[in-house]
């Protein structure tokens, strides 16, 4: 047995990438920055480490239509390592692959309709499943 969990809270660091696989599937791709202020890097600022975020099935609705660049989120998933062969060289990329996101305050925010002042629904924990055949993503 054992447990693979991430929970993250940080600021989204680019709009979301939105891709359809062959099968129908859709994804959503994008990066989170979570940033320690208790840890200093090299030029005494906060240490700030960058996510790669990977949405699936109907979580992909709510990260198209609600998710944009330095809105704040909660994020609990599963930690994913693809590799995958570019121009002959291996690579490998880390990903965290979301099982559960709520939307919080602070940051972007894409207006659904009802133009400035217009909250953004509460979708409260959205879950979601997502394939074990992950690894034919094509990115």
């Amino acid at each position: 047995m054992g447990i693979n969990k991430a929970i993250l809270l940080g600021n989204v660091g680019r709009d979301p990438e939105i891709k359809s696989l062959p099968s129908g599937m859709r994804l959503a791709t994008f990066s989170l920055a979570t940033t320690d202020r208790r840890s200093k890097d090299e030029n005494g600022n906060p240490r700030t480490e960058w996510h790669n975020i990977v949405a699936w099935d109907r979580m992909v609705d709510v990260v198209e239509n609600y998710v944009t660049k330095g809105k704040q989120l909660y994020i609990e998933g599963q930690i994913r390592t693809r590799k995958y062969e570019v121009e002959g060289q291996t690579k490998y990329r880390t990903e965290v692959h979301i099982r559960e996101m709520e939307l919080l305050g602070g940051g972007g925010g894409r207006p659904s309709g009802g133009g400035a002042g217009h909250d953004t629904p509460d979708y409260g924990n959205v879950g979601q499943s997502f394939p074990d055949d992950a690894d034919d993503v094509p990115f």
